[in-house]
């Protein structure tokens, strides 16, 4: 029974061969926007971690406050890139000569490592963004008058909340119907076997 040929098979089932080159169609695009995806992900971040530390060399803080946050905000832009990237490893397991099974282990595999990242990595990304971004402004909004600190405070919490209960669930929602389309499909071809 372990002995089973997935492309004997694959080639011998009910389903229109159309249906299938669709399917896979779809699946090449899926690869090919995920992996432009992560590709602008790290020279965004990379180019932003780089503009943050011109400013702390150009501008030379004056409070530990403001380093600590220059800090925190790389840092967590650098740990969100390194975990992010690990998708890549499964993009790039995708190529044509995988049986339906292994087209469908593949996807779950995404959809997993997806949803770490749309939970606990952009959660503590989240967390480390908005503390740096107010430790590095604390310096500067010292300086200012009370209602002008208050709001430029504001303004960027704010900001950060905008994205995180408006853009963040939109993206994950788009992903996730993304991945779940594809599976879904997978599966259903996967049953006529």
């Amino acid at each position: 029974m372990d002995n089973i040929d997935f492309n004997d098979l694959w080639k011998k089932q009910t389903v229109s061969q159309s249906n299938i080159e669709d399917l896979k169609n779809r699946l090449k695009q899926f690869k090919k926007a995920s992996l432009r995806s992560i590709w602008k992900t790290n020279i965004m971040l990379f180019a932003t971690s780089a503009f943050i530390i011109f400013i702390w060399i150009y501008y030379q803080p004056q409070f530990i406050s403001t380093k600590i946050g220059i800090v925190l905000t790389v840092l967590a832009m650098v740990i969100y890139v390194v975990v992010y990237n690990r998708l890549l490893k499964h993009y790039k397991e995708i190529d044509t000569n995988l049986t339906n099974q292994e087209y469908l282990q593949k996807l779950i595999e995404i959809k997993k490592e997806q949803q770490f990242m749309q939970t606990k990595m952009l959660s503590l990304y989240f967390v480390l963004l908005m503390l740096g971004i107010c430790l590095y402004m604390y310096e500067y909004a010292s300086r200012m008058k009370l209602h002008l600190a208050l709001i430029t405070y504001g303004v960027t919490l704010l900001w950060i909340a905008f994205n995180w209960f408006y853009i963040r669930p939109k993206q994950i929602k788009k992903q996730q119907d993304k991945i779940n389309l594809l599976i879904g499909k997978f599966k259903e071809i996967n049953s006529q076997l």
